[in-house]
């Protein structure tokens, strides 16, 4: 039996695409949101690590939270970040995985892709990669981290089922979305603008 979404799902991925299409192109337009190097700090991030990042790699950064902030990744393990965007997320993986683990970065949004993948070759991170979409094999990945992008999905059974074909056996998914302990009104839900504004 499948349950009817609260809105339509390509409608919103457009409206998704469009938003985070504008970060990439000016990354300090006027958001409802904050991003680059002042928000990675109000949420905690190692200040080193935000210290020594390129601007290219951190401007565009429209994160919710911090996928690290309750442990640190592995070195050597392999990660999927979704909804990567500029990159950020990816390179403060690949600092704690190293270079003997990888890093895959997934995003639907050409030039957040064009933006991420200049910053992973100008810092010459040769392990971390960025794709569209999720081609990524069955059980390959140790962690699956997301930061704010689960909250931007309608069809969120698909997106952990995906999630789950990712994941080796005992691999784990770092979540950084935004929870509400109050029932949303269905008006809320329903209006495609609340999603994105």
């Amino acid at each position: 039996m499948s349950e009817a979404l609260p809105v339509d799902a390509v409608a919103l991925r457009d409206e998704v695409r469009a938003k985070y299409r504008d970060v990439a192109v000016n990354p300090r337009g006027g958001f409802h949101f904050h991003t680059g190097r002042p928000l990675a700090r109000r949420l905690g991030y190692d200040e080193d690590v935000i210290a020594r990042m390129p601007e290219t790699a951190i401007d565009a950064f429209a994160g919710v939270g911090n996928p690290f902030s309750q442990v640190a990744l592995n070195p050597g393990e392999r990660v999927v970040d979704l909804g990567s965007g500029g990159g950020f997320d990816c390179f403060v993986a690949a600092g704690q995985v190293g270079p003997e683990g990888r890093v895959v970065g997934v995003d639907m949004t050409d030039e957040m892709l064009e933006r991420s993948r200049a910053a992973a070759t100008a810092m010459g991170l040769g392990h971390v990669e960025f794709q569209k979409g999720i081609p990524v094999e069955n059980g390959w990945a140790d962690v699956v981290i997301s930061n704010g992008v689960i909250n931007l999905c309608v069809d969120k059974r698909r997106v952990f089922n995906e999630v789950m074909r990712v994941l080796r056996p005992g691999g784990r998914l770092q979540l950084a979305d935004i929870a509400t302990g109050k029932v949303v009104p269905e008006a809320a839900v329903r209006n495609i603008d609340l999603w994105t504004d």
